[in-house]
Protein backbone atom coordinates (compact mmCIF):
# COMPACT_ATOMS: atom_id res chain seq x y z
CA UNK A 1 0.00 0.00 0.00
CA UNK A 2 1.49 2.98 -0.98
CA UNK A 3 1.62 6.14 1.65
CA UNK A 4 0.90 9.52 1.61
CA UNK A 5 3.37 12.86 0.80
CA UNK A 6 1.56 16.39 1.13
CA UNK A 7 3.73 18.96 -0.63
CA UNK A 8 3.74 22.46 -1.58
CA UNK A 9 4.47 24.40 -4.56
CA UNK A 10 5.92 27.75 -4.38
CA UNK A 11 8.22 30.75 -6.39
CA UNK A 12 8.31 34.17 -7.78
CA UNK A 13 5.98 35.28 -10.77
CA UNK A 14 6.19 33.08 -14.12
CA UNK A 15 8.61 31.09 -12.75
CA UNK A 16 6.01 28.13 -13.57
CA UNK A 17 4.89 26.44 -11.02
CA UNK A 18 0.75 26.03 -12.72
CA UNK A 19 2.49 24.42 -15.31
CA UNK A 20 5.00 22.19 -13.43
CA UNK A 21 2.09 20.99 -11.76
CA UNK A 22 -0.17 20.57 -14.90
CA UNK A 23 3.22 18.78 -16.21
CA UNK A 24 3.23 16.23 -13.27
CA UNK A 25 -0.45 15.38 -13.45
CA UNK A 26 -0.45 15.37 -17.02
CA UNK A 27 2.82 12.98 -17.19
CA UNK A 28 1.83 10.66 -14.37
CA UNK A 29 -1.71 10.22 -16.42
CA UNK A 30 -3.96 11.94 -13.83
CA UNK A 31 -5.77 13.77 -15.73
CA UNK A 32 -9.38 12.65 -16.92
CA UNK A 33 -10.32 12.84 -20.56
CA UNK A 34 -12.85 15.32 -20.50
CA UNK A 35 -10.34 17.57 -18.18
CA UNK A 36 -7.49 17.27 -20.83
CA UNK A 37 -10.24 17.94 -24.03
CA UNK A 38 -11.16 21.47 -22.14
CA UNK A 39 -7.23 22.36 -21.84
CA UNK A 40 -6.58 21.55 -25.47
CA UNK A 41 -9.69 23.13 -26.39
CA UNK A 42 -8.63 26.30 -24.75
CA UNK A 43 -5.21 26.26 -25.47
CA UNK A 44 -6.08 26.09 -29.64
CA UNK A 45 -8.50 29.10 -29.05
CA UNK A 46 -5.51 31.01 -27.68
CA UNK A 47 -3.17 29.98 -30.80
CA UNK A 48 -1.16 27.68 -28.97
CA UNK A 49 0.32 24.82 -30.93
CA UNK A 50 0.78 22.33 -27.71
CA UNK A 51 -1.54 22.28 -24.69
CA UNK A 52 -1.25 25.16 -22.08
CA UNK A 53 -0.77 22.42 -19.08
CA UNK A 54 -1.21 25.69 -16.37
CA UNK A 55 -4.96 25.33 -17.37
CA UNK A 56 -5.03 22.09 -15.52
CA UNK A 57 -4.49 24.02 -12.08
CA UNK A 58 -5.44 27.82 -12.51
CA UNK A 59 -9.13 26.99 -12.07
CA UNK A 60 -10.43 30.64 -11.33
CA UNK A 61 -11.36 32.42 -14.39
CA UNK A 62 -9.96 35.51 -12.72
CA UNK A 63 -6.76 33.33 -13.13
CA UNK A 64 -7.36 32.32 -16.15
CA UNK A 65 -7.61 35.83 -17.56
CA UNK A 66 -4.49 36.85 -15.75
CA UNK A 67 -2.12 34.05 -16.47
CA UNK A 68 -1.38 34.17 -12.74
CA UNK A 69 -2.08 31.94 -9.66
CA UNK A 70 -4.17 33.84 -7.18
CA UNK A 71 -5.90 30.96 -4.85
CA UNK A 72 -4.06 27.94 -3.38
CA UNK A 73 -5.27 25.03 -6.09
CA UNK A 74 -5.12 21.42 -4.46
CA UNK A 75 -4.78 18.65 -6.56
CA UNK A 76 -4.52 14.70 -5.95
CA UNK A 77 -2.85 11.91 -7.69
CA UNK A 78 -0.80 9.07 -7.24
CA UNK A 79 1.40 6.63 -8.14
CA UNK A 80 2.31 3.24 -7.88
CA UNK A 81 4.91 4.15 -5.07
CA UNK A 82 3.15 6.73 -3.15
CA UNK A 83 -0.37 9.03 -2.99
CA UNK A 84 0.64 12.58 -2.89
CA UNK A 85 -1.76 15.94 -1.58
CA UNK A 86 0.03 18.92 -3.85
CA UNK A 87 -0.68 22.92 -2.99
CA UNK A 88 -0.03 24.90 -5.86
CA UNK A 89 0.28 28.73 -3.88
CA UNK A 90 0.59 32.12 -5.62
CA UNK A 91 3.87 33.55 -6.58
CA UNK A 92 2.52 37.53 -6.51
CA UNK A 93 3.85 39.20 -2.93
CA UNK A 94 -0.27 40.05 -2.19
CA UNK A 95 -1.00 36.52 -2.16
CA UNK A 96 2.03 35.47 0.43
CA UNK A 97 -1.08 33.97 2.94
CA UNK A 98 -2.12 32.01 0.53
CA UNK A 99 1.39 30.50 0.35
CA UNK A 100 1.38 30.50 4.51
CA UNK A 101 -2.35 28.60 3.67
CA UNK A 102 -1.06 25.57 1.49
CA UNK A 103 2.60 24.88 3.18
CA UNK A 104 0.61 25.10 6.79
CA UNK A 105 0.27 20.79 6.16
CA UNK A 106 3.23 20.27 3.48
CA UNK A 107 6.07 17.45 4.06
CA UNK A 108 7.86 19.20 1.07
CA UNK A 109 8.18 22.09 -0.07
CA UNK A 110 9.05 22.44 -4.18
CA UNK A 111 10.09 25.76 -4.52
CA UNK A 112 10.77 27.37 -8.53
CA UNK A 113 13.08 29.49 -9.97
CA UNK A 114 13.35 30.67 -13.66
CA UNK A 115 17.12 29.99 -14.61
CA UNK A 116 17.29 32.94 -16.48
CA UNK A 117 16.72 35.15 -12.85
CA UNK A 118 18.41 32.84 -10.01
CA UNK A 119 16.99 32.92 -6.32
CA UNK A 120 15.33 36.25 -6.21
CA UNK A 121 14.01 38.47 -3.23
CA UNK A 122 10.41 36.38 -3.39
CA UNK A 123 12.50 32.74 -3.78
CA UNK A 124 13.55 33.96 -0.10
CA UNK A 125 11.17 34.53 1.58
CA UNK A 126 9.24 31.61 0.37
CA UNK A 127 12.03 29.86 2.03
CA UNK A 128 11.98 31.65 4.67
CA UNK A 129 7.91 31.10 5.62
CA UNK A 130 8.63 27.40 4.81
CA UNK A 131 10.82 27.11 7.17
CA UNK A 132 8.83 28.72 9.86
CA UNK A 133 5.83 26.34 9.27
CA UNK A 134 8.33 23.32 9.85
CA UNK A 135 8.05 22.13 6.14
CA UNK A 136 11.10 19.45 6.67
CA UNK A 137 12.32 19.28 3.60
CA UNK A 138 13.37 21.19 0.16
CA UNK A 139 12.96 20.99 -3.37
CA UNK A 140 14.31 23.86 -5.93
CA UNK A 141 13.35 22.89 -9.15
CA UNK A 142 15.25 25.29 -11.77
CA UNK A 143 12.75 25.47 -14.46
CA UNK A 144 13.26 26.81 -18.21
CA UNK A 145 16.42 25.12 -18.12
CA UNK A 146 16.35 24.89 -21.49
CA UNK A 147 15.71 29.02 -22.33
CA UNK A 148 19.70 28.92 -20.70
CA UNK A 149 20.94 26.00 -23.16
CA UNK A 150 20.92 23.32 -20.29
CA UNK A 151 24.09 25.16 -19.04
CA UNK A 152 25.46 23.34 -16.25
CA UNK A 153 27.17 26.31 -14.55
CA UNK A 154 23.86 28.37 -14.39
CA UNK A 155 22.80 25.65 -12.67
CA UNK A 156 25.33 25.11 -10.23
CA UNK A 157 25.57 28.87 -9.38
CA UNK A 158 21.97 29.56 -8.48
CA UNK A 159 21.49 25.82 -7.07
CA UNK A 160 25.00 27.01 -4.25
CA UNK A 161 23.14 30.30 -4.04
CA UNK A 162 19.89 28.42 -2.82
CA UNK A 163 21.71 25.58 -0.58
CA UNK A 164 23.42 28.56 1.41
CA UNK A 165 20.29 30.33 1.61
CA UNK A 166 18.48 27.11 3.17
CA UNK A 167 21.22 26.08 5.65
CA UNK A 168 21.37 29.33 6.87
CA UNK A 169 17.39 28.78 7.77
CA UNK A 170 18.17 25.62 9.80
CA UNK A 171 18.05 23.28 7.24
CA UNK A 172 20.50 20.11 6.66
CA UNK A 173 22.29 20.16 3.48
CA UNK A 174 20.88 16.66 2.76
CA UNK A 175 17.04 18.22 3.44
CA UNK A 176 17.49 19.96 0.11
CA UNK A 177 17.53 18.59 -3.21
CA UNK A 178 18.09 20.98 -6.21
CA UNK A 179 16.68 19.38 -9.82
CA UNK A 180 16.81 21.58 -13.33
CA UNK A 181 14.04 20.85 -14.96
CA UNK A 182 11.60 22.40 -18.22
CA UNK A 183 8.17 22.50 -16.73
CA UNK A 184 7.07 23.32 -20.31
CA UNK A 185 8.74 20.59 -22.23
CA UNK A 186 8.96 17.83 -19.18
CA UNK A 187 12.54 17.23 -19.15
CA UNK A 188 13.71 15.96 -15.63
CA UNK A 189 10.17 16.54 -14.11
CA UNK A 190 8.64 12.86 -14.75
CA UNK A 191 10.98 11.67 -17.56
CA UNK A 192 14.83 11.82 -17.14
CA UNK A 193 16.10 14.45 -19.88
CA UNK A 194 18.95 13.64 -22.39
CA UNK A 195 19.87 17.53 -22.92
CA UNK A 196 21.41 17.35 -19.52
CA UNK A 197 23.60 14.46 -19.01
CA UNK A 198 25.79 16.49 -16.57
CA UNK A 199 23.08 15.84 -13.92
CA UNK A 200 23.02 12.50 -12.25
CA UNK A 201 19.98 13.38 -9.93
CA UNK A 202 16.56 12.03 -9.59
CA UNK A 203 13.99 13.51 -11.64
CA UNK A 204 11.19 15.01 -9.54
CA UNK A 205 9.13 12.99 -9.51
CA UNK A 206 11.75 10.19 -8.23
CA UNK A 207 12.23 12.29 -5.60
CA UNK A 208 8.86 12.59 -4.77
CA UNK A 209 8.13 8.83 -4.75
CA UNK A 210 11.44 8.48 -2.66
CA UNK A 211 11.73 11.11 -0.08
CA UNK A 212 11.73 9.96 3.40
CA UNK A 213 8.21 11.59 4.94
CA UNK A 214 8.04 13.01 8.69
CA UNK A 215 6.09 11.74 11.14
CA UNK A 216 2.49 12.56 10.53
CA UNK A 217 0.24 14.21 13.69
CA UNK A 218 -1.22 10.80 14.35
CA UNK A 219 2.12 10.34 16.20
CA UNK A 220 1.61 13.38 18.42
CA UNK A 221 -0.08 13.45 21.83
CA UNK A 222 -4.11 13.24 20.66
CA UNK A 223 -5.67 16.87 20.18
CA UNK A 224 -9.35 17.12 19.86
CA UNK A 225 -10.92 21.09 19.36
CA UNK A 226 -14.59 20.51 20.06
CA UNK A 227 -16.94 21.96 17.32
CA UNK A 228 -19.99 21.07 18.33
CA UNK A 229 -22.19 19.48 21.60
CA UNK A 230 -24.80 16.88 20.05
CA UNK A 231 -28.02 16.49 22.58
CA UNK A 232 -30.69 15.11 20.17
CA UNK A 233 -33.07 14.60 23.25
CA UNK A 234 -35.55 12.44 21.44
CA UNK A 235 -36.71 8.77 22.78
CA UNK A 236 -34.59 6.58 21.70
CA UNK A 237 -31.75 8.83 22.93
CA UNK A 238 -33.00 10.67 25.98
CA UNK A 239 -29.34 10.76 27.53
CA UNK A 240 -27.34 10.94 24.42
CA UNK A 241 -24.21 13.91 24.74
CA UNK A 242 -21.77 13.60 22.53
CA UNK A 243 -19.15 15.83 21.44
CA UNK A 244 -18.50 16.41 17.78
CA UNK A 245 -15.36 17.40 15.52
CA UNK A 246 -11.92 16.48 14.33
CA UNK A 247 -9.05 14.40 15.49
CA UNK A 248 -6.54 17.52 15.13
CA UNK A 249 -3.51 15.29 16.22
CA UNK A 250 -2.86 11.29 17.61
CA UNK A 251 -5.24 9.08 18.32
CA UNK A 252 -7.98 8.40 20.98
CA UNK A 253 -9.44 4.86 22.33
CA UNK A 254 -12.63 3.57 24.06
CA UNK A 255 -11.17 3.58 27.38
CA UNK A 256 -8.46 6.42 27.27
CA UNK A 257 -7.93 8.88 30.07
CA UNK A 258 -8.82 13.14 28.58
CA UNK A 259 -8.63 16.11 30.28
CA UNK A 260 -10.79 19.19 29.26
CA UNK A 261 -9.51 22.12 28.51
CA UNK A 262 -9.24 24.94 29.90
CA UNK A 263 -11.20 24.25 32.81
CA UNK A 264 -8.79 20.73 33.17
CA UNK A 265 -11.46 18.30 34.39
CA UNK A 266 -11.10 14.89 33.74
CA UNK A 267 -13.08 12.08 32.30
CA UNK A 268 -12.71 8.49 30.18
CA UNK A 269 -14.18 8.19 26.60
CA UNK A 270 -16.36 5.45 26.48
CA UNK A 271 -17.65 5.42 23.05
CA UNK A 272 -16.50 7.18 19.16
CA UNK A 273 -19.57 7.70 16.99
CA UNK A 274 -19.24 8.31 13.57
CA UNK A 275 -21.69 8.64 10.78
CA UNK A 276 -20.63 4.77 9.83
CA UNK A 277 -21.59 3.24 13.14
CA UNK A 278 -19.11 2.97 16.54
CA UNK A 279 -15.28 2.72 16.42
CA UNK A 280 -12.89 1.45 19.10
CA UNK A 281 -10.35 4.25 18.02
CA UNK A 282 -9.86 7.33 16.17
CA UNK A 283 -6.67 8.78 14.52
CA UNK A 284 -5.81 11.95 13.46
CA UNK A 285 -8.21 13.54 10.23
CA UNK A 286 -10.93 11.42 11.15
CA UNK A 287 -14.95 13.66 11.92
CA UNK A 288 -16.25 11.57 14.83
CA UNK A 289 -18.41 12.26 17.75
CA UNK A 290 -17.02 11.47 20.99
CA UNK A 291 -19.04 10.15 23.96
CA UNK A 292 -17.27 10.33 27.81
CA UNK A 293 -18.14 8.65 31.40
CA UNK A 294 -18.87 11.99 33.03
CA UNK A 295 -21.65 14.79 32.05
CA UNK A 296 -19.20 17.57 32.41
CA UNK A 297 -19.91 21.16 31.26
CA UNK A 298 -17.92 21.01 27.71
CA UNK A 299 -19.14 23.73 24.83
CA UNK A 300 -17.85 24.60 21.36
CA UNK A 301 -13.85 25.84 21.40
CA UNK A 302 -12.91 23.72 24.66
CA UNK A 303 -9.98 21.40 23.37
CA UNK A 304 -9.91 17.98 24.60
CA UNK A 305 -6.48 16.48 24.92
CA UNK A 306 -4.61 13.25 26.13
CA UNK A 307 -4.71 13.44 30.18
CA UNK A 308 -1.75 12.23 30.23
CA UNK A 309 0.33 14.74 27.91
CA UNK A 310 -1.98 18.29 28.49
CA UNK A 311 -1.04 21.07 26.55
CA UNK A 312 -0.23 24.25 28.42
CA UNK A 313 -3.14 26.26 29.33
CA UNK A 314 -2.12 30.17 29.17
CA UNK A 315 -3.24 33.59 28.35
CA UNK A 316 0.50 35.09 27.69
CA UNK A 317 1.39 33.77 24.02
CA UNK A 318 5.21 33.86 23.14
CA UNK A 319 4.94 33.39 19.43
CA UNK A 320 5.71 34.02 15.85
CA UNK A 321 4.14 35.71 13.48
CA UNK A 322 3.54 36.31 9.61
CA UNK A 323 1.96 39.70 9.19
CA UNK A 324 -0.51 39.34 6.34
CA UNK A 325 -2.40 42.48 6.23
CA UNK A 326 -1.76 46.12 4.74
CA UNK A 327 -2.30 47.33 7.84
CA UNK A 328 0.83 47.40 10.01
CA UNK A 329 0.85 46.03 13.45
CA UNK A 330 1.69 48.11 15.76
CA UNK A 331 2.25 47.19 19.92
CA UNK A 332 -1.19 47.88 22.06
CA UNK A 333 -3.46 46.60 18.71
CA UNK A 334 -6.30 44.68 20.00
CA UNK A 335 -7.41 41.96 17.85
CA UNK A 336 -9.01 38.35 18.18
CA UNK A 337 -7.19 35.01 18.47
CA UNK A 338 -8.63 31.98 16.69
CA UNK A 339 -7.50 28.72 18.10
CA UNK A 340 -8.55 25.73 16.79
CA UNK A 341 -12.72 26.44 17.58
CA UNK A 342 -12.17 28.78 20.22
CA UNK A 343 -11.94 32.53 19.10
CA UNK A 344 -11.01 34.81 22.26
CA UNK A 345 -9.92 38.83 22.50
CA UNK A 346 -6.64 39.23 22.30
CA UNK A 347 -4.07 42.60 22.52
CA UNK A 348 -0.52 42.18 21.22
CA UNK A 349 1.75 43.71 23.85
CA UNK A 350 4.82 43.84 22.33
CA UNK A 351 7.07 43.27 19.45
CA UNK A 352 9.91 41.99 20.27
CA UNK A 353 11.64 41.66 16.99
CA UNK A 354 11.67 41.53 12.94
CA UNK A 355 13.20 38.56 10.93
CA UNK A 356 14.42 40.22 7.27
CA UNK A 357 14.39 37.13 5.61
CA UNK A 358 16.84 38.24 2.89
CA UNK A 359 19.38 38.99 4.96
CA UNK A 360 18.76 36.53 7.61
CA UNK A 361 19.21 39.20 10.33
CA UNK A 362 16.91 40.56 13.50
CA UNK A 363 15.45 43.80 14.34
CA UNK A 364 14.82 44.43 17.96
CA UNK A 365 11.94 45.69 19.48
CA UNK A 366 10.59 47.07 16.02
CA UNK A 367 8.03 50.10 16.04
CA UNK A 368 5.62 48.01 13.38
CA UNK A 369 5.21 44.73 11.47
CA UNK A 370 4.03 45.63 7.67
CA UNK A 371 2.54 43.27 4.99
CA UNK A 372 4.71 40.12 4.51
CA UNK A 373 7.02 40.33 7.37
CA UNK A 374 7.83 38.04 10.14
CA UNK A 375 8.66 39.04 13.91
CA UNK A 376 8.43 37.35 17.36
CA UNK A 377 5.64 39.17 19.37
CA UNK A 378 3.67 38.57 22.78
CA UNK A 379 0.01 38.33 22.87
CA UNK A 380 -1.92 38.38 26.09
CA UNK A 381 -5.79 36.67 25.58
CA UNK A 382 -8.79 37.50 27.36
CA UNK A 383 -8.98 33.97 27.98
CA UNK A 384 -6.92 30.98 28.95
CA UNK A 385 -6.45 28.90 25.67
CA UNK A 386 -4.84 25.45 25.43
CA UNK A 387 -1.76 25.92 23.21
CA UNK A 388 1.06 23.24 22.34
CA UNK A 389 4.26 24.71 20.97
CA UNK A 390 4.43 24.65 17.18
CA UNK A 391 7.36 22.89 16.69
CA UNK A 392 6.18 20.11 18.74
CA UNK A 393 1.96 20.02 17.68
CA UNK A 394 1.64 21.67 14.43
CA UNK A 395 -1.87 21.71 14.75
CA UNK A 396 -2.73 23.04 18.51
CA UNK A 397 0.83 25.13 18.32
CA UNK A 398 -0.83 27.14 15.31
CA UNK A 399 -3.11 30.07 15.03
CA UNK A 400 -5.10 32.94 13.03
CA UNK A 401 -4.83 36.98 14.30
CA UNK A 402 -7.95 38.04 13.19
CA UNK A 403 -9.61 41.90 12.87
CA UNK A 404 -12.36 42.57 15.41
CA UNK A 405 -14.06 45.09 13.29
CA UNK A 406 -14.45 42.97 9.57
CA UNK A 407 -12.94 39.83 10.41
CA UNK A 408 -10.00 39.58 7.85
CA UNK A 409 -7.51 37.73 8.47
CA UNK A 410 -4.77 39.82 9.41
CA UNK A 411 -1.67 36.99 10.61
CA UNK A 412 -0.44 33.84 10.81
CA UNK A 413 0.70 32.98 14.49
CA UNK A 414 2.84 29.80 15.69
CA UNK A 415 3.35 29.46 19.61
CA UNK A 416 7.22 29.80 20.56
CA UNK A 417 8.76 28.89 17.01
CA UNK A 418 12.47 30.48 17.21
CA UNK A 419 13.30 32.80 14.30
CA UNK A 420 16.57 31.97 12.24
CA UNK A 421 19.31 34.41 12.43
CA UNK A 422 22.60 33.93 11.19
CA UNK A 423 25.47 36.30 11.19
CA UNK A 424 27.86 37.05 8.06
CA UNK A 425 25.15 38.23 5.80
CA UNK A 426 26.08 40.80 3.20
CA UNK A 427 24.30 42.56 0.37
CA UNK A 428 26.05 42.43 -3.04
CA UNK A 429 24.44 46.11 -4.57
CA UNK A 430 25.12 45.09 -7.70
CA UNK A 431 22.54 41.94 -7.92
CA UNK A 432 20.58 42.62 -4.95
CA UNK A 433 20.85 39.21 -3.81
CA UNK A 434 21.95 38.34 -0.42
CA UNK A 435 25.19 36.40 -0.38
CA UNK A 436 25.76 33.92 2.77
CA UNK A 437 29.26 33.66 4.47
CA UNK A 438 30.19 31.19 6.82
CA UNK A 439 29.05 31.65 10.17
CA UNK A 440 32.07 32.10 12.76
Amino acid sequence: MSDLLRLATAGSVDDGKSTLVGRLLYDTKSVLADTLDAVHRASADRGLATPDLSLLVDGLRSEREQGITIDVAYRYFATPKRSFVLADTPGHVQYTRNTVTGASTAQLGVLLVDARKGVVEQTRRHAAVLALLGVPRLVLAVNKIDLVGFDQPTFARIAKEFTAHATALGYAEDAVVEIPVSALAGDNVVERSDRTPWYTGPTLLEHLETVPVEPDPHDAPFRFPVQYVIRPRTPEHPDYRGYAGLVAAGTVRVGDEVAVLPNGLRSTVTGIDTADGPLDEAAAGQSVTLLLEHDLDISRGDLIAAAAVPPTVTDELDATVCWLSEKPLAPGARVLVKHGTRTVQAMVTELRTRFDEQRLASTDAPASLALNEIGQVAVRTAEPIPVDDYTRNRRTGSFLVIDAADGSTLAAGLVGAPLPVLDGIDNDAADGHALVSPGP
